[in-house]
Formats: C-alpha cells, structure tokens, sequence
C-alpha cells in the first residue's frame, strides 16, 4: 500500500476579525489549493474564523488540528474539516457537495452536528450543484478503481485522507492544566470533548470522473468555484450551532 508523502502545515490563517458571540470556528483543509479557495471567498461574514491548512494524509492533519486547537485563542473552537473529496456513489460529479452525517476510521465513527441545516443552507446557496448526505470514510491514500467499491460497500458515500481524523483530534478532550472540568465530557463515560464539529467536501474525483481520464483539469475548476463559494454557509453554520440552547 502506498502511503500519500507528508505535506507541511502552514501557520494558521485568521480569517476575520476576533470577535464573535459564537466563539472561534477553525476550518481545516489539507492542500494549499484549498486553502487559496477559502482565502478568494466572501469573507464579509466570516467573524472569528481561522483556516488552517494542515498538510496533506492523517498524520499531518491530526498534528496540524492537535497543535491549532492548544492555542489559547482556539480553545473550545468548532472545527470543520473541508476540501476535496472522491465520491464513491455512482452518478457523483466534480462539483458536487458532500456532507458528512459522521466521519469513519478504523476507531469508529465521529458524528457530525448540524448536519440538517447546514445540508439545507449549502443547497440554498448553490441551487445548481447536488448535495449528497452520508458517512465519509478515512483513508491513508488517493483511493482509485475497484477499492472505490469496497469501500462504497461499507455505506460510505466518499472518501478523503484527513476528515475522519481531523474530527477524532477536534473531540479529543484536551490536556488538562488544572482541575478538569467534567461539563466538557459526553456523558456515559466516553472519552470526547463537546464541540460542534462537521466535515464538507467537494467531489473532485467519482467513478466516471477519475482523475486520471480526460475532463480533470474541468473538473478541478469546478471543484474549486464550489468551494470559494460555500464558505459563507460554514460560517452561518457556526452561528448556528454555536447559539445557547433554550
């Protein structure tokens, strides 16, 4: 099996000003073409939003998200893991949208919040492009041919390298620097932090449309339109998840 080679983190990217009732939203994607995506977007709503470009496979993403998240200024932050994806549903195409109902590795799934409204607002904001709900599954290379079927067996819907990790690292309770605090515990004595997390990607890569095969250069354009254009609906779904319960 061959492994995807290491790809630096860069220092995290403030996205708009510090404040916000809703506390800090870390958004976290692996490739600097992602990131300049992010970066080009309307930022006029952003509030307290760092994007964080972790460097690409598991072990850099959850070194990057592990280090972001013990800044003093990220902590208790939302954390969203996006970029670009391959589907593994036929009829998937460049452009089309995916959200994660959970992210999967091999230590289990990590549910999603949000998961209703921030399908409903990525729809609103791009009326053209599908928006398929679903697992997301982790893996440690670029999945291609026949491996795309095993894993669509499993109920996964698309796969990526850094999803599924970057959200096991965001609900990994901190390291203690005092007495522990245990209303940030789930209850029934699992080991995770409360924090809203999520995980949006990009289909850049399906069945029909492998990378390989004419139209990819099409197909990563359009990949990239689509995430420049989604980035307002991460931070409405920040508002949104963020808001005191009632």
């Amino acid at each position: 099996m061959r492994r995807a080679p290491a790809d630096p983190a860069d220092p995290p990217d403030p996205a708009g000003p510090t404040g916000g009732a809703g506390g800090p939203l870390l958004i976290a994607c692996a490739l600097g073409i992602e990131r300049l995506a992010l970066r080009l977007a309307d930022r006029s709503t952003a509030g307290n939003v760092t994007v964080l470009r972790t460097g690409m496979g598991p072990r850099a993403a959850a070194s990057a998200v592990g280090r972001a998240l013990g800044r003093a200024e990220l902590h208790g932050a939302s954390v969203l893991a996006t970029g670009f994806c391959a589907g593994l549903a036929p009829g998937m195409r460049p452009g089309d949208l995916v959200v994660a109902t959970e992210t999967r590795d091999g230590l289990g799934p990590v549910h999603c919040s949000g998961t209703a409204r921030l399908t409903g607002a990525l729809a609103r904001a791009l009326p053209g492009r599908t928006v398929h709900t679903g697992p997301l599954i982790g893996s440690d290379h670029v999945v291609r041919g026949a491996e795309r079927s095993t894993l669509r067996s499993t109920g996964a819907i698309a796969v990526d390298m850094e999803s599924a990790v970057t959200l096991r690292t965001a609900v990994r309770p901190p390291a203690p620097v005092g007495p522990v605090d245990p209303r940030g515990l789930l209850g029934g004595g699992e080991d995770r932090w409360v924090r809203p997390v999520a995980a949006v990607r990009v289909v850049v890569d399906a069945p029909e449309h492998e990378l390989v095969r004419i139209g990819t250069l099409r197909g990563g354009i359009s990949a990239f339109r689509v995430l420049r254009a989604v980035f307002p609906v991460f931070c409405e779904w920040h508002r949104i998840v963020t808001l005191p319960r009632r």
